[in-house]
């Protein structure tokens, strides 16, 4: 289990260490985490990237959206994601980090079938406030969890359970506003709360070392998921909530 409590450790000689060793430490640990945080983003944009470009090929498509009429068809995109967020999560410990990478890439690309939907079906100037507002508060909640000396190792639990909520509201929800109302905005806080606590954690997992360069790989794809998955809820969460669609 990770422990939010421990701050990083840097080695100093038994006789005590200098100023220049601990400044020389702490310039190194620093610059290894920005190192390791870019590997991170730099995924996470590009599968973005993918998500984005997939979703406007799909939305100008229409033999795709033809296709998606089919509720069993919508049913098996569904099923196809979280198999591969499942497959992803069981093989981050020991799969070739270049299996994780493509597996990665494919689930960006069929998020993008569901953003494809999103941007036939919503107006222009929603889709483009809940990208600003979505960006302005994951960038908020992502400082936070970088910068707080604070544990926020609660938050997990608390995200958890609010979205064990979520699902409960999705399932009794006939078509109720105000319930409507309630899963969107739930759906955004959750997802802020996780982005502050995903990055503190991938912070402790980064002060924690790693076995070897493909640990560190296989790491950096998991946080870069994480990550992911942080923004694109919080956005088509904001977008619901925004456009007032069910």
């Amino acid at each position: 289990m990770i422990d939010f409590s421990k701050p990083p450790k840097f080695d100093t000689p038994q006789n005590g260490p200098t100023l220049n060793d601990v400044s020389q430490s702490a310039r190194l640990e620093v610059t290894s985490e920005a190192v390791f945080f870019q590997k991170i983003y730099l995924w996470m944009c590009g599968a973005l990237l993918v998500t984005a470009l997939t979703g406007f090929a799909l939305a100008n498509s229409v033999a795709w959206l033809n296709a998606v009429r089919s509720t069993g068809f919508v049913i098996a995109i569904i099923v196809a994601q979280l198999g591969l967020v499942i497959a992803i999560s069981f093989l981050s410990k020991s799969a070739n980090p270049a299996l994780l990478k493509l597996l990665f890439l494919i689930y960006s690309a069929s998020v993008g079938c569901t953003v494809s939907l999103i941007l036939k079906f919503y107006p222009s100037a929603v889709v483009i406030k809940a990208f600003v507002s979505a960006s302005a508060v994951y960038g908020a909640l992502a400082v936070y969890g970088l910068v707080t000396k604070r544990s926020l190792q609660s938050l997990g639990s608390f995200s958890f359970m609010g979205l064990v909520g979520l699902v409960v509201i999705f399932i009794i929800n006939s078509g109720s506003p105000l319930l409507h109302f309630i899963f969107c905005l739930g759906g955004v806080l959750v997802f802020s709360l996780l982005t502050a606590y995903d990055h503190q954690k991938l912070r402790v997992i980064h002060y924690e070392g790693f076995k070897d360069n493909d640990d560190e790989s296989r790491k950096v794809i998991i946080g870069a998921l994480e990550l992911y998955l942080d923004f694109i809820n919080i956005f088509i969460f904001l977008i619901r909530l925004l456009g007032g669609r069910d």
